[in-house]
């Protein structure tokens, strides 16, 4: 849930801090005073693409900053942080930042770490959806329309798919493991001699994470030998030589002894310089064993060590930087000399292997696409009665299941969302036929249909009461109430019949003067009174006492 936005600079607002709870939010104003800079803030933080235009006139900078709260299980959105390296949520609270400055680069961050534009983009689906003309309508694209199809079709559904994501990887490795056994060459007696010796050079050394760096340790231990022993001897001197701090503490643990004796209070002081005495003693003792293992060095151990060192920088040199870069390479060589006796036998077995998981995958497949057949009907089925209820009297819905032809990571199926929206048109995809408010009132269908699976908390609708007016825009704001049930849903609306659902009431105003124009955005569902006028005035005339009645009644059928 988003819990607070800070806008500055942004259009003609100069400032504004919102507090935002649960539930159904609502944006409204008269026509040109600038309802959309709300819908702008969070489609910045999103990551979408912006001009310095946005940046308010006679300003330097625009700078926009969210908070959302995740209550209960933040996983996936730390998930989606992790993947593109960025902080984790600390409590449950995901931070995004943005700004766009005139004379300066543009900066995002989020959760206090620098973060690019791609970065917020690829993050955005995590916590956000947006519904409107100025956003790319992912209705429209038919990977997203199996994936809301795939998430109907439940959890039985969606666990038949990470099996078949599973078993299609299998089958993927297979091919790619074909593709590398056909550019096999066979290789000269020279070329498999000098292979050969790369992995005896290889096998020489423990090429483990664990191996390299114990060897890096002793390589630095033997090094620095002559460094540790004169270290070791200065500390040495410091604590035995006259005046060190061994002779120090004996002279101060005899005067310790004549003040115990005069006062019996002072017996803990002469305990606790014993206790360094002794500590003292015992660090001179293993400070002298360290030198002796440092003076001691087996020099053949040495050479060893040196050896393998060197050994280990040519292969790093040649291979790469780390040790899975090296073993890799040796793993190829391994290969490529065990295939040298019979490439052809290799490529047949390899070939039948690949085409053994191609035949147990093909099932898999087929039942996927039978599964989303039925999920389509039902889904079709129930979003076309929610489409009755939000003005298209006469519209169908239909889902279309396909076969590809092809085994893909999601199956050998698609989906293909058909809409009509009034009777006597044909069917045709939604990219060809629906108007943003038409879209925007589908996908609220939808989207109240599949409430119960789609995870993503933040909904934006932008013109889903587009040409509609009285009892459909009632409609259309009691399903938006329902749908913030499960998700927090922001709507920037015209119909006061729709603003009268909404728990949390945001009113933008635009002031001019001769000199500039800026606009405010305050709330008014804690004010009964001014709610009343801006729904009156949304009705025709906030003055008028029909109106204002109308409006009070209104309030009362709804959410506010």
């Amino acid at each position: 849930m988003l819990t607070s936005l800070r806008v500055k600079n942004l259009a003609l607002m100069d400032s504004a801090e919102l507090e935002l709870g649960e539930g159904f939010t609502v944006v409204t104003g008269e026509t040109g005073a600038g309802k959309s800079v709300l819908l702008g803030a969070l489609s910045l933080l999103a990551g979408n693409r912006a001009g310095k235009t946005v940046i308010r006139k006679g300003a330097d900078t625009c700078e926009v900053e969210g908070v959302l709260q995740f209550t209960g299980n933040a996983a996936g959105v730390d998930a989606a942080l992790e993947a593109l390296g960025l902080p984790a949520c600390e409590d449950g609270q995901l931070i995004i930042q943005r700004s766009l400055s005139l004379t300066k680069p543009a900066r995002a961050r989020v959760n206090g770490a620098a973060a690019t534009l791609a970065q917020l983009e690829e993050l955005a689906p995590a916590w956000v959806d947006f519904h409107g003309p100025n956003e790319p309508q992912k209705l429209f694209h038919e990977p997203r329309q199996l994936e809301l199809l795939d998430l109907f079709a439940g959890a039985a559904h969606l666990r038949q798919l990470a099996d078949y994501a599973a078993a299609h990887r299998r089958w993927r490795d297979a091919l790619r493991e074909c593709d590398v056994i056909r550019e096999q060459e066979k290789m000269s007696d020279d070329e498999i001699a000098f292979a050969r010796s790369q992995l005896d050079r290889m096998e020489q050394l423990d090429l483990s994470d664990d191996g390299i760096a114990a060897l890096e340790r002793d390589y630095k231990k033997i090094t620095s030998a002559q460094e540790l022993l004169e270290l070791l001897a200065a500390l040495d001197n410091a604590l035995s030589d006259d005046g060190g701090a061994a002779e120090k503490l004996a002279a101060a643990l005899r005067t310790a002894r004549e003040i115990a004796a005069l006062d019996t209070a002072a017996g803990d002081i002469e305990t606790r310089l014993r206790a360094a005495a002794v500590e003292v003693a015992d660090i001179q003792s293993d400070a002298a064993r360290l030198a002796e293992e440092a003076a001691a060095a087996d020099p053949a151990a040495l050479e060893t060590i040196n050896a393998k060192m060197n050994q280990w920088l040519e292969l790093r040199r040649r291979h790469g930087p780390a040790p899975e870069n090296v073993r890799a390479k040796r793993d190829a060589l391994t290969r490529r000399l065990a295939l040298q006796g019979d490439i052809a036998g290799a490529l047949e077995r390899a070939t039948a292997a690949a085409a053994a998981l191609e035949a147990a995958l093909r099932p898999l497949a087929a039942e996927l696409r039978k599964t989303r057949a039925g999920a389509a009907a039902r889904l079709g089925d129930a979003a076309g009665k929610m489409l009755a209820k939000l003005g298209f009297k006469k519209a169908a819905l239909r889902i279309e299941v396909f076969d590809t032809g092809r085994l893909a990571d999601t199956g050998d199926s698609a989906a293909r969302f058909l809409f009509q929206p009034n009777a006597g048109q044909d069917l045709l995809p939604l990219n060809k036929i629906a108007s943003s408010g038409e879209t925007a009132r589908v996908m609220l269908a939808l989207k109240t249909v599949l409430a119960g699976v789609d995870k993503t908390p933040v909904l934006v609708f932008d013109e889903v009461d587009a040409n509609v007016g009285g009892e459909i825009g009632g409609a259309v704001g009691r399903e938006l109430a329902a749908l913030s049930g499960r998700h927090q849903v922001f709507c920037v609306t015209h119909l006061p019949q729709v603003a009268a659902f909404g728990r949390q009431h945001f009113l933008v105003e635009k002031t001019q003067t001769a000199a500039a124009t800026k606009i405010t955005i305050s709330p008014v569902h804690d004010e009964p009174p001014a709610r009343e006028r801006e729904l009156a005035r949304m009705l025709g005339d906030r003055n008028s006492p029909t109106a204002l009645k109308h409006a009070k009644e209104l309030l009362g059928q709804g959410a506010g």
